[in-house]
């Protein structure tokens, strides 16, 4: 699925958040935003997962206007993993995953085999179906992200949106995680902190500033070493990761001493 984001501006309390963004995710790309802190990352994705409605501009899946549809057939297109993944009671896993069928059916309706199969499924794919029966409060962190995962995989919409996916993992979760993502074959839109995660995994990027496009392109021909230093201000060595052969980017503050 192909997200187009267009000339689209977001207020909260009358104040601009962002302003005038362009965003195109081809089908099957995983496109990162990256920005300093307050750069109106989060306050984008939100407008994607329609939980903020733009003041202008227009954000449309394969052409169509994703604000106009109905909020089922919308759900049915993009699934949204957020930095959040309290529910706030006690549900198991096979339960919040059964979530993601929620916009393939009537209020009422409950799951039937085909639902079932698909949850099933999804468990498999992030590697959590021993889990079915545990309650979901008591997976780690990164357990709890693969269910959640697991719940979008389930609701089988093409396009998936993720809000700092990685926050408050260790260093191998985080790498799993963002491994098994990449491995879906959705079309990813996802905020990233992580600089080094973004080359490493994105397709393009768009670097956000104070609101606005700062930036857009692969990875390796906007993240530059000035322009690392100019807009997050630090400095940043580019090259070929010594284990892995992706690009890499390690970071120090200007005040680090040099060797």
């Amino acid at each position: 699925m192909r997200l187009d984001i267009a000339g689209l501006t977001a207020k909260i309390d009358a104040k601009p958040i962002i302003s005038d963004v362009d965003l195109t995710a081809e089908p099957g790309q995983f496109v990162g935003l990256v920005g300093p802190n307050g750069s109106g990352k989060s306050t984008l994705l939100r407008t994607v997962y329609r939980a903020l409605r733009p003041s202008t501009g227009v954000v449309s899946l394969d052409g169509r206007d994703l604000w106009r549809m109905p909020a089922k057939q919308a759900a049915r297109h993009r699934a949204v993993l957020t930095q959040h993944g309290d529910l706030g009671a006690e549900f198991s896993v096979g339960e919040v995953v059964a979530m993601g069928r929620a916009p393939h059916k009537g209020l009422f309706d409950r799951d039937d085999a085909a639902d079932r199969a698909v949850i099933d499924e999804s468990l498999k794919r992030v590697d959590m179906l021993w889990a079915a029966d545990r309650l979901f409060s008591t997976l780690s962190g990164g357990e709890r992200q693969r269910v959640l995962v697991a719940r979008a995989l389930a609701q089988e919409a093409p396009l998936l949106v993720l809000d700092e996916p990685t926050n408050h993992l260790d260093v191998r979760t985080q790498l799993g995680l963002l491994d098994l993502i990449r491995s879906l074959g959705l079309t990813l839109l996802a905020a990233l902190h992580d600089l080094d995660h973004a080359v490493a995994y994105c397709d393009h990027l768009v670097v956000l500033q104070a609101g606005r496009v700062r930036a857009a392109g692969a990875p390796l021909e906007v993240l530059t070493p000035e322009f690392v230093g100019e807009v997050f201000g630090v400095r940043a060595h580019i090259g070929d990761h010594p284990i892995t052969g992706r690009p890499h980017i390690a970071v120090a503050s200007f005040e680090s001493p040099r060797p």
